[in-house]
């Protein structure tokens, strides 16, 4: 049977890094946040989120994701809202690419917030990266070109540190990349003949 492994961080902790670490040695590894962005689009999903926010969240009739983003980071209910929009249809992606990958001994499963979705139950182990904040701060200003309101409206809806680290098997200090793959690697060793 093939083990899911929930891997999670806040926002710049490097978990996409770690998670194309993980690829690159043969690991399946399903990115939760990047099919979310693609069933966002969808049709389907599109009328939903026509009928929950209105047309205040689209321009020209597309949805425009930075109205979204303003709307929801501020509105603890309205991303409450997206959320059960989003989440259930992404666990039907997931179970689907889950069945596709069945012959792999352990596969990834990388959510920002897989504890805060609820996805963390299916999970048979989590593994959590983790990095100070100023260092996250500055990777998302870098990486997004986002300002320090913006990433610290992402960061305030995300689980802290602390509490995903308390809840998780295992834990990754990514300050230094060297050292995080190194310590992944272990983790996996350990995983794959547990």
């Amino acid at each position: 049977m093939t083990k899911i492994i929930g891997l999670t961080g806040g926002i710049g902790s490097g978990k996409t890094t770690i998670a194309n670490h993980l690829k690159a040695l043969g690991i399946p590894v399903y990115n939760s946040d990047e099919q979310a962005k693609k069933i966002l689009y969808s049709p389907e999903t599109l009328i939903s989120l026509k009928s929950a926010f209105g047309d205040i969240i689209f321009t020209n009739n597309i949805l425009d994701k930075v109205k979204l983003s303003q709307l929801v980071f501020n509105n603890q209910e309205q991303l409450k809202v997206l959320n059960q929009i989003i989440h259930p249809k992404v666990k039907i992606d997931f179970d689907k690419w889950l069945f596709a990958n069945k012959n792999a001994t352990l596969v990834i499963k990388e959510a920002a917030i897989l504890f805060e979705s609820g996805s963390y139950k299916d999970c048979d182990a989590i593994i959590s990266i983790s990095a100070p904040q100023e260092l996250r701060i500055q990777r998302v200003i870098n990486r997004d070109h986002a300002t320090l309101e913006e990433v610290m409206a992402k960061i305030n809806n995300q689980w802290t540190d602390d509490m995903r680290n308390k809840k998780s098997d295992y834990v990754i200090d990514n300050q230094d990349i060297e050292i995080a793959c190194a310590q992944t690697e272990k983790i996996i060793t350990i995983l794959l003949n547990y």
